[in-house]
């Protein structure tokens, strides 16, 4: 029997973290499914996420994967901090500046990317975010923040 442990060990984890929410979920009041009450949707979350770590289990079992390769330092060290730098410098910058950094430095975490193409990829990012979010959708995010004179 063939068995992709990187794939099994995903999907006990997520096996256990649905059952663990779907336990904390069933002391709260369920309700019907017309009348949810507070635990009605993290316990269908929970179920799902079950669900899905099965599937991978289940595959895991059934097909041997390829190795684990290196970790991705760059691209940990690059993507994961976008989103904090986003969310810090929101309001003080203004969101055309902000998405246009947050973008152009996610870029680098590939070892392909150029400088060229990195500031091309961010400001289409940032054209078509600013189109959809604010132009779009109307939300109310300040175009150029304080920290710029804006």
């Amino acid at each position: 029997m063939a068995l992709d442990r990187a794939n099994a060990l995903c999907g006990a984890i997520f096996i256990a973290f649905g059952a663990y929410f779907a336990l904390n979920a069933l002391s709260l009041d369920l309700g019907t499914a017309f009348r949810m009450g507070p635990g009605y949707f993290p316990l269908a979350l929970a179920a799902v996420l079950v669900l899905l770590g099965a599937i991978i289990f289940v595959q895991a079992v059934r097909v041997h994967g390829e190795p684990v390769g290196p970790i991705a330092w760059r691209g940990m060290l690059l993507i994961l901090p976008a989103p904090v730098f986003f969310g810090l410098t929101i309001r003080g910058l203004g969101f055309v500046p902000t998405l246009f950094v947050t973008a152009f430095i996610a870029c680098f975490a590939s070892l392909r990317m150029s400088l060229v193409w990195a500031l091309v990829l961010a400001a289409a990012v940032t054209a078509f975010s600013t189109l959809v979010f604010i132009k779009g959708l109307g939300l109310p995010f300040v175009l150029f923040g304080t920290w710029i004179g804006g």
